[in-house]
Protein backbone atom coordinates (compact mmCIF):
# COMPACT_ATOMS: atom_id res chain seq x y z
CA UNK A 1 0.00 0.00 0.00
CA UNK A 2 1.63 3.43 -1.11
CA UNK A 3 2.21 6.32 1.35
CA UNK A 4 -0.70 9.01 1.03
CA UNK A 5 0.68 12.34 2.83
CA UNK A 6 -1.84 14.04 5.15
CA UNK A 7 -3.40 17.13 4.03
CA UNK A 8 -3.24 20.30 6.48
CA UNK A 9 -6.88 19.90 7.06
CA UNK A 10 -6.35 16.75 8.19
CA UNK A 11 -3.06 16.90 10.29
CA UNK A 12 -4.92 20.00 11.65
CA UNK A 13 -7.90 17.40 12.88
CA UNK A 14 -5.64 15.26 14.43
CA UNK A 15 -4.60 17.93 16.34
CA UNK A 16 -7.77 18.94 17.71
CA UNK A 17 -8.51 15.24 18.39
CA UNK A 18 -5.56 14.81 20.50
CA UNK A 19 -5.84 18.65 22.22
CA UNK A 20 -9.78 17.05 23.30
CA UNK A 21 -8.50 13.66 24.59
CA UNK A 22 -5.88 15.44 26.90
CA UNK A 23 -8.07 17.52 28.22
CA UNK A 24 -10.83 15.43 28.40
CA UNK A 25 -8.14 12.64 30.03
CA UNK A 26 -6.72 15.19 32.66
CA UNK A 27 -10.49 16.58 33.82
CA UNK A 28 -12.21 13.04 33.98
CA UNK A 29 -15.12 11.90 31.84
CA UNK A 30 -17.47 12.85 30.71
CA UNK A 31 -15.52 16.09 29.87
CA UNK A 32 -17.42 19.42 28.63
CA UNK A 33 -14.91 21.28 26.72
CA UNK A 34 -15.45 25.01 25.58
CA UNK A 35 -12.96 26.62 22.98
CA UNK A 36 -11.22 29.08 25.68
CA UNK A 37 -9.82 25.52 27.28
CA UNK A 38 -9.15 24.12 23.93
CA UNK A 39 -6.91 27.62 22.72
CA UNK A 40 -5.23 27.10 26.17
CA UNK A 41 -3.68 23.61 25.35
CA UNK A 42 -3.27 24.51 22.03
CA UNK A 43 -2.75 28.15 21.16
CA UNK A 44 -3.02 27.32 16.82
CA UNK A 45 -6.43 26.27 17.52
CA UNK A 46 -8.60 29.14 16.56
CA UNK A 47 -12.20 29.57 16.85
CA UNK A 48 -12.27 29.49 13.27
CA UNK A 49 -10.38 26.51 12.20
CA UNK A 50 -11.94 24.66 15.12
CA UNK A 51 -15.13 25.42 13.30
CA UNK A 52 -13.77 24.43 10.25
CA UNK A 53 -12.74 20.98 11.43
CA UNK A 54 -15.17 19.81 12.99
CA UNK A 55 -17.47 20.38 10.28
CA UNK A 56 -15.10 19.14 7.28
CA UNK A 57 -13.16 16.46 9.17
CA UNK A 58 -15.33 15.29 11.32
CA UNK A 59 -14.10 11.46 10.98
CA UNK A 60 -10.73 12.56 11.75
CA UNK A 61 -11.59 14.30 14.82
CA UNK A 62 -13.69 11.08 15.49
CA UNK A 63 -11.20 8.44 14.57
CA UNK A 64 -8.23 10.05 16.76
CA UNK A 65 -10.43 10.22 20.00
CA UNK A 66 -11.39 6.61 19.13
CA UNK A 67 -7.94 5.58 19.41
CA UNK A 68 -7.64 6.67 22.61
CA UNK A 69 -10.92 5.15 23.62
CA UNK A 70 -13.14 8.57 24.01
CA UNK A 71 -15.69 9.70 21.85
CA UNK A 72 -17.37 13.03 20.60
CA UNK A 73 -20.86 12.95 22.32
CA UNK A 74 -22.11 16.06 20.90
CA UNK A 75 -20.84 19.49 19.83
CA UNK A 76 -22.09 22.90 19.62
CA UNK A 77 -21.57 25.97 18.11
CA UNK A 78 -23.55 29.11 19.12
CA UNK A 79 -22.29 31.68 17.02
CA UNK A 80 -19.35 34.28 16.93
CA UNK A 81 -18.97 35.61 20.06
CA UNK A 82 -20.92 32.98 22.11
CA UNK A 83 -18.45 30.07 21.89
CA UNK A 84 -18.31 26.69 20.98
CA UNK A 85 -18.76 23.30 23.10
CA UNK A 86 -17.26 19.78 23.27
CA UNK A 87 -18.82 16.65 25.06
CA UNK A 88 -16.02 13.80 25.21
CA UNK A 89 -17.14 10.67 26.92
CA UNK A 90 -15.56 7.01 27.15
CA UNK A 91 -16.58 5.52 23.51
CA UNK A 92 -19.35 2.82 23.94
Amino acid sequence: MAFKPKSAAETKARDLGLALARIAEGEGLPASIGVDRLRQASPRLTPLAVGQMVRKERETVAATLAERGLALVDYSDHGPGRGMAFTIDAAA
